[in-house]
């Protein structure tokens, strides 16, 4: 049935917006050491843009530390250079075959600043999913135009596609609230 068929794809596309939310708030930094902070840094590795997870492995042995130990430890310059240049105001530590990283604590203004940046990254996620239920309404009345279901199905189609905009719109309230507590606390 069509009806159904385009409530499940919506879904599973509303279902990657939270995913993919919870992805990027990984990269944002709270008061504690996490290996979602660096995770993602592009290094230049051989002339390709690598992601560091990739390329090394990534612990926390201390609340405060992240050690990274390249794969290929003719790699560390690069991996050191990478973590300098990108915006997470890191100064890596290189040992022989370790880079490690001290988390500093946050000043509660920085923490103020991430909680707003969270905030607007989940508005952003919430717009994407209101759009993702404009585009299954505009599907389910082309459908109902072709024929192809009633106006009854349509209409039930809407309700359901209102109700999983309502629903992720609170997953997304509760991934952005806890990881503001998260940024908070400390």
């Amino acid at each position: 049935m069509p009806g159904r068929q385009i409530i499940e794809e919506h879904k599973q596309h509303m279902d990657k917006s939270v995913q993919f939310l919870q992805t990027e708030l990984r990269s944002v930094r709270t008061g504690r050491a996490s290996s979602g902070l660096v995770e993602n840094v592009m290094v230049d590795y051989y002339g390709s843009r690598t992601p560091l997870k990739q390329l090394a492995t990534i612990a926390t042995p201390e609340p405060a530390t992240i050690v990274i130990k390249p794969f290929d430890p003719a790699s560390l310059k690069d991996i050191e250079k990478a973590i300098k240049n990108s915006d997470l105001s890191l100064n890596p530590i290189a040992d022989a075959k370790i880079i490690r990283l001290n988390i500093p604590p946050l000043s509660v203004e920085r923490r103020k600043q991430l909680t707003q940046q969270v905030k607007q990254m989940g508005e952003k996620t919430k717009v994407g999913i209101r759009n993702i239920r404009r585009d299954a309404n505009k599907q389910l009345d082309e459908k109902e135009k072709e024929k192809l279901i009633t106006e009854d199905q349509r209409d039930r189609g809407k309700k359901k596609i209102d109700n999983l905009t309502k629903e992720y719109t609170e997953k997304v309230d509760v991934v952005i609230k806890t990881k503001s507590d998260e940024i908070m606390s400390d």
